[in-house]
């Protein structure tokens, strides 16, 4: 008899722990409060428009790729779900009049950097010297291709040799938080062009992998939007027999001498398993499903002090007109800032949403309150 596995959250996580626990032989059962499977990754209609919220490119889905290996047996490796990422973005600082577009052109970019900030042509070549250091190395699952406790030496000798000819940029100066790398930045706009490559918050090397993989041409956009990605492993978990429940809330993780036996539903209702995944947030299975039962001084020392992400603001807009010649990220420096409540909200994330005929008519804006 097969043993089972109760799956709390029918998001990416979940349905992919589904597929796999299937594919390794046990009965599985997903618990979704939502109607649709996706979780975060998440689309919408509004007035004609279908609004995107979900993630919207992936790394490393071509053939070769540890990426694609996970794609391919998650039932979403078809090529028809992405379209190629030609340019990382355009950069737009309107006090000084610059505007640049970041391609796959790592030398063209960085030599046009450093004609324009020649002051800071050592931090220029670090940066780029690292992306090109980047280059050509799939990444894409090193540390995932298996769980931590089935790990063998062979297998983490290999990743480790793997990364071995770039060891040095996961520590040091290039793990620092790109903000604090850019304080040696002496030109102004140079400073938040580093800073807003991807989040100040992000380590020098995730930039420099970034870059590196949009070179590569390894960087793929989602051209139907998340919902058909999402709804493509789905499909790939109900064809190994799991099932999902939908609008169907889990109030509590039903636990016997330290071992979960189940759960129970909001509506009363319980049901047994082997194994209980929760893949909810983490705050939610601590301290409600579990009630706060397995609490330790790591996990409470998270909660109450870790940083939280900077909050936050997503406008979407249809637009009935085209944009064909936009790049999909523009990260546009206000000459006149704008104030949100208490708040001076100095730059804008603005997405354009045209490597698509499904999310064609569509601009994101969205900027960082302070």
């Amino acid at each position: 008899m097969k043993k089972k596995v109760i799956i709390i959250g029918g998001g990416l996580a979940g349905l992919s722990a589904g597929c796999y626990s299937a594919m390794n032989g046990f009965e599985t059962q997903i618990f979704e409060h939502h109607t649709v499977p996706g979780g975060v990754a998440a689309a919408w209609k509004r007035g004609g428009y279908l609004i995107d919220g979900g993630i919207h490119f992936v790394m490393g889905y071509k053939p070769g790729n540890g990426m694609f290996q996970l794609l391919n047996e998650l039932g979403a490796a078809d090529p028809a779900l992405y379209t190629e990422t030609n340019d990382y973005g355009k950069f737009i600082h309107e006090p000084s009049g610059l505007s640049l577009v970041i391609n796959g052109d790592l030398d063209g970019t960085a030599s046009q950097l450093k004609k324009l900030a020649p002051v800071d042509a050592a931090r220029i070549n670090e940066i780029f010297n690292g992306a090109r250091a980047f280059r050509g190395r799939d990444l894409s699952t090193v540390g995932m291709s298996q769980p931590p406790e089935l790990t063998s030496i062979f297998s983490r000798t290999r990743e480790t040799w793997q990364i071995l000819p770039i060891a040095r940029y996961f520590t040091g100066r290039y793990a620092k938080k790109m903000s604090d790398f850019i304080k040696e930045v002496q030109t102004p706009w140079l400073k938040e062009f580093f800073c807003f490559l991807f989040m100040p918050e992000s380590p020098v090397w995730f930039v420099m992998l970034c870059l590196a993989v949009v070179a590569d041409k390894q960087a793929g956009y989602l051209v139907g939007g998340c919902l058909p990605f999402v709804l493509e492993i789905e499909k790939r978990y109900r064809k190994l027999g799991g099932s999902i429940l939908y609008k169907t809330t889990v109030d509590r993780i039903l636990v016997n001498h330290d071992q979960a036996t189940g759960v129970r539903l909001d509506d009363g209702r319980e049901f047994e398993a082997d194994y209980v995944i929760s893949c909810g947030d983490g705050y939610n299975t601590v301290f409600h499903l579990l009630n706060g039962r397995y609490l330790n001084e790591s996990i409470s020392r998270r909660y109450e002090h870790w940083l939280l992400c900077r909050p936050f603001l997503m406008a979407s807009f249809g637009v009935n007109r085209e944009f064909p010649d936009d790049t999909p990220f523009n990260t546009v420096f206000l000459k006149e800032p704008v104030r949100v409540g208490d708040e001076l909200v100095k730059n804008l994330l603005v997405r354009i949403f045209n490597y698509s005929p499904v999310l064609l008519q569509r601009v994101r804006v969205s900027f960082k309150l302070r």
